[in-house]
């Protein structure tokens, strides 16, 4: 790894900036798609180099909204491919991208009244830096790429306080209201058309080891199905299922599955008259 040089900060920024102008021209002003490609190419020939043996099974990417990833474990990586490969096989992957950044796009701005346009949302709002991010780190993740994927989604994290695993499976038309404080998983499972709010915690409750004691890469976080809202600072802890069209309450800590249609709320507050300040709760 001597003498290689990672991607900087502003050099990731850089390149997401790129995507966003590739990608929606109209708002950020139009980027060229060979400049990216050759730019992504350069990232991924450095991730490559600096870890050619250090390159983690990594789990199948599913188009269905609920399916389970096998508890075996994760399956065998694919052979490596060059950074060209890589890269050509990414760009061909991009208005993939595109299509569910504009339905994530929607989602937000179909759940919040202050939201003004889909420009508003693009240029002010934490949630489509997030999710640019997010998506594009996704697709690096699904074709192999070590390193670079965390890279981009830790730099969305010190951006926005957003903290997603590009290794979670999130459907479309996902919408983030605020955001901060947000964390997702690395075997998270995420429907379509979810709604969450700042704090929200889709969590481990506890890890396997193996005989030596070293911790297994198992799915231990939730399935969130279809349509469900999760209000802030909520945590869902561990691969449980929460059931399409359901709504979870604020600032509860749920570790069991929950049916679909369901609505989940805290009881109501107990208030007791003649509290003396200083006696405690």
């Amino acid at each position: 790894m001597q003498g290689l040089q990672l991607p900087t900060a502003t050099q990731v920024d850089s390149l997401l900036e790129l995507v966003g102008r590739v990608l929606f021209p109209d708002v950020f002003g139009s980027g060229s798609e060979s400049e990216l490609q050759s730019r992504l190419a350069a990232f991924i020939d450095i991730v490559l180099k600096a870890q050619p043996q250090d390159i983690t099974p990594q789990a199948e990417s599913s188009t269905a909204a609920v399916a389970d990833v096998s508890m075996n474990g994760r399956p065998a990586p694919a052979p490596l491919q060059t950074a060209d490969d890589i890269s050509r096989e990414f760009m061909r992957r991009l208005p993939s991208i595109g299509k569910l950044l504009k339905a994530d796009i929607e989602a937000v701005a179909a759940n919040d009244p202050a939201a003004t346009s889909h420009v508003e949302v693009m240029c002010c709002y934490p949630a489509f830096t997030a999710m640019l991010h997010y998506r594009v780190a996704h697709a690096l993740y699904e074709l192999r790429v070590p390193l670079l994927p965390r890279i981009i989604t830790e730099r969305a994290h010190e951006r926005t306080g957003i903290d997603i695993h590009p290794a979670a499976q999130i459907g479309p038309a996902f919408g983030i209201d605020h955001g901060t404080g947000i964390v997702i998983g690395a075997t998270a499972i995420i429907g379509a058309g979810v709604m969450v709010y700042q704090g929200v915690t889709l969590g481990a409750k506890h890890f396997t080891r193996d005989s030596d004691g070293h911790m297994l890469d198992l799915p231990r976080h939730p399935i969130v199905e279809d349509y469900v809202t999760i209000y802030s600072n909520t945590s869902l802890l561990g691969r449980i299922r929460i059931g399409h069209h359901s709504v979870i309450g604020g600032n509860l800590w749920i570790t069991h599955d929950v049916p679909p249609y369901s609505q989940v709320r805290q009881s109501r507050a107990l208030q007791q008259s003649g509290f003396v300040d200083g006696d405690g709760i």
